[in-house]
């Protein structure tokens, strides 16, 4: 429990600082580097595109990221009174089923909260995501993904340019950090191209497993599952994977994926209006 409790605290410091030497390298030097083309005009360069799609990419991911932390599943234990008692302790032992009381409750030990519609803990946000913060934690995901992209598009343009190479061929890229490395140790690379070379890996990196998390959970949403459901097989009634996708991204989902917001259709909310 004490390694999850770090992990809690390490897992968003590494995110973080990962986004500011990311924009740091971006706004300091990638953009800077594509105004010295003098072919292109200054109202169309690239240099002002780019920085345009990675200002709304990054505005995106990190607006998410918030509403991840804000929107938290609310304690459904405050509203049981489980107190601190024997009910609580059949939570935390697991010898009381939640699904016998409340369908797809959990309670997590790093959160200490019972919550509904409870999908997993992210270590990266220190966080539970379920009903409430779903659809942000989605487009967190998606965001990152394409920033680290667009990142890593951005930093081969700049190490193509600054080494006088080419990606055209796949194995370049294979080849570039062992090759870099060598250089490096012989004194003929420098420090500031060895660091933008192994931040392209990390691009590539975070932004496979960001895509890859983001379509996990979309074709788990698409079947009216949660991950905490899968790992349990716990059986869930079939429903039109229409109605699935509007429980979790509400009415208003096109909205949602152009501009960080809450969602406040979610169905839980509508049932505790009621």
């Amino acid at each position: 429990m004490l390694v999850l409790r770090l992990l809690n605290v390490v897992a968003p410091a590494y995110f973080l600082c990962i986004s500011l030497v990311t924009f740091v390298l971006q706004i300091f030097v990638f953009i800077p580097s594509m105004f010295r083309d003098p072919s292109t005009t200054s109202l169309f360069s690239p240099a002002l595109l780019h920085g345009a799609l990675f200002l709304f990419l990054s505005a995106n991911a990190l607006g998410n990221y918030v509403l991840v932390i804000q929107s938290s599943p609310e304690d459904l234990g405050k509203d049981l009174n489980l107190g601190k008692g024997a009910e609580v302790a059949d939570w935390l032992d697991g010898s009381r089923s939640p699904g016998s009381a409340l369908p797809s409750t959990h309670f997590c030990r790093l959160c200490a909260r019972v919550t509904q519609r409870h999908d997993h803990h992210c270590f990266f946000t220190g966080n539970c995501i379920g009903s409430r913060n779903m659809r942000n934690f989605i487009m967190f995901c998606l965001y990152t993904s394409l920033a680290c992209l667009d990142s890593l598009v951005a930093g081969m343009a700049y190490i193509s340019a600054t080494l006088s190479m080419s990606f055209v061929d796949p194995l370049a890229f294979l080849t570039l950090l062992p090759h870099s490395i060598s250089q490096f140790f012989s004194g003929a690379l420098l420090s500031s191209e060895m660091f933008v070379i192994l931040m392209l890996y990390l691009w590539l990196g975070i932004g496979l497993a960001c895509a890859g998390f983001c379509c996990h959970q979309m074709l788990l949403i698409l079947r009216g599952q949660t991950r905490y459901q899968v790992r349990k097989g716990i059986v869930v009634r079939a429903r039109p994977w229409r109605e699935n996708l509007q429980e979790v991204f509400g009415k208003k989902w096109l909205l949602g994926l152009l501009i960080p917001m809450q969602n406040v259709e979610s169905s839980y909310r509508r049932q505790k209006e009621k």
